[in-house]
């Protein structure tokens, strides 16, 4: 689980500084498609370990065992 943080910090870093070199204007324009395009893939990678994340921690489990999960828009309110 370590390894995986770290790595979503390793990339996450490396999406702050795409976005840095794009908005700093600095860099040639095929560099820069290449950079938001390598960006756009770090995103969506970024996105689905925050949504598994999210999932792991949205599950309930009752005292006899039985996992619920929470519903993301009622969070107050457990999916049966």
């Amino acid at each position: 689980m370590m390894a995986n943080q770290n790595n979503f910090e390793s990339q996450l870093t490396e999406l702050e500084k795409i976005v840095n070199n794009l908005e700093n204007g600095n860099v040639p324009l095929e560099d820069a498609l290449k950079e938001f395009q390598e960006g756009v893939k770090i995103s969506r990678t970024l996105e689905k370990k925050l949504t598994q994340a999210e999932e792991t921690v949205a599950k309930l489990i009752d005292t006899d065992g039985s996992e619920h999960r929470l519903d993301p828009t009622n969070a107050s309110a457990p999916e049966e």
